[in-house]
């Protein structure tokens, strides 16, 4: 079945996501509040509402994007190339540019969204992020009335797990699994946050980011028995 996809026609993505407010403490007593009923069955009794902030960013009700990378495929005769972006700054912007891109250049019906356990993160997390600055969901992230066939979403996880709904796979777990260059080869997600607040290197971030669409893309060409990216094929735009 992805043989018939024209692998042109997929837009790669991942993003990464932190808390909203660099402690705790910065949230308003409400939220604190809710934050405190939100996490209790996650923490249990381990740790405190405060001491588990520092996870909140997997939350759309509690974290923000701090960037999303996107990469797409361009072929001419007998070569390719794998074209890199990534969005950074303050949310609502990022959000903005990514929206436009989806409008100007991901919008007809063959175009595809791909990214690896996105059905259940990814995207849903940006478009709720994009319903709290108010602004409109591109087709291609609403999915309202949509049925299941119908939804323009691939998900490298969901693609490995062949039904099977109790499987889940990490992306560095994959690639090392399919002969692919791990791209955990400086942070992690679990690092993000502070390299956010605490390092303020939003840059380096976003290589990591960028990283991952590469894994996803190479992981689909391995599932198509194509031939895996190389590094002169790969431009960061």
């Amino acid at each position: 079945m992805l043989h018939k996809i024209s692998i042109e026609h997929i837009l790669f993505l991942d993003i990464e996501t932190v808390p909203e407010t660099r402690t705790f403490q910065e949230l308003s007593p409400i939220k604190q509040q809710l934050w405190e009923e939100k996490s209790k069955y996650q923490r249990k009794e381990e740790f405190t509402a405060e001491e588990y902030y520092v996870r909140a960013g997997i939350w759309a009700e509690f974290g923000k994007i701090a960037c999303i990378s996107v990469g797409f495929f361009k072929s001419r005769e007998d070569s390719r190339t794998f074209r890199l972006t990534t969005f950074k700054g303050e949310e609502e912007k990022i959000l903005k540019d990514f929206s436009n891109l989806l409008s100007t250049h991901f919008y007809k019906d063959h175009h595809l969204l791909c990214a690896h356990n996105g059905k259940e993160f990814d995207f849903p997390f940006i478009a709720r992020r994009m319903l709290v600055h108010g602004l409109s969901l591109p087709p291609k992230l609403n999915l309202f009335g949509k049925k299941p066939w119908e939804v323009p979403h691939l998900d490298t996880l969901e693609l490995w797990k062949f039904g099977d709904y109790k499987h889940y796979t990490s992306l560095k777990l994959l690639t090392n699994v399919l002969g692919i260059p791990s791209p955990k080869d400086d942070i992690d997600g679990s690092e993000v946050r502070d390299v956010f607040y605490e390092e303020r290197n939003i840059n380096r971030i976003a290589v990591y980011c960028e990283k991952d669409v590469i894994a996803i893309a190479q992981i689909i060409l391995k599932f198509r028995q194509e031939k895996l990216l190389e590094e002169s094929e790969i431009i960061s735009v």
